[in-house]
């Protein structure tokens, strides 16, 4: 179990994270629609999420989201490196009615993130541009290398929660423990 506290002049967020849950969560950051994707990105990767966030919401929402994402990424990272028995990778494409998002990932240690993908500006009240923030945040965090594609769709929270949701599938298959792997690089070390 990682734990993690940040507290800037923007958010105050705790987190608890099992990799190797069972999907449950406990989610509250005052954004509904935020909270219902990490909801279901806990749900299909497996992991076990904790997750408080206090933030300016007063302003917008891009400090809280963005926030979320380095923390949790940071608690990724901490659980994950030095990397060892496990896939390495994961790829996954998610359906959701008329909308398809595929996610490929590494888990490399070199954070970098592709992110293809437009949806109208909103989703309800949430701004759509702050699930490529989210992503973003947690891609560098994590040491994740990341690529989102959305390879069709029109309604932007289908579109969205496919994408939480691909990288949920795309995760849990990389962290699948596989003994006869070892360290998963020529290298040695991730």
């Amino acid at each position: 179990m990682i734990k993690k506290q940040r507290k800037t002049k923007e958010t105050d967020i705790s987190l608890e994270l099992e990799i190797y849950g069972s999907g449950n969560s406990d989610i509250d950051t005052g954004i509904g629609f935020f909270d219902h994707m990490l909801t279901a990105f806990a749900k299909h990767s497996l992991i076990d999420i904790k997750l408080y966030c206090k933030g300016d919401l007063h302003i917008d929402d891009h400090h809280s989201v963005e926030d979320c994402g380095i923390v949790l990424g940071q608690a990724i990272k901490e659980a994950l490196y030095p990397l060892g028995s496990v896939e390495r990778y994961g790829n996954a494409v998610v359906v959701m009615d008329e909308a398809a998002v595929e996610c490929a990932l590494d888990l490399s240690n070199r954070p970098f993130l592709v992110y293809e993908s437009q949806m109208n500006p909103k989703i309800g009240n949430f701004d759509s541009e702050l699930v490529e923030e989210f992503f973003r945040a947690l891609a560098m965090n994590s040491g994740i290398t990341l690529h989102i594609i959305k390879q069709r769709g029109i309604n932007s929270h289908h579109i969205a929660e496919a994408t939480f949701k691909a990288f949920a599938v795309a995760f849990r298959r990389a962290v699948a423990k596989n003994d006869k792997i070892g360290i998963p690089s020529t290298k040695g070390v991730l």
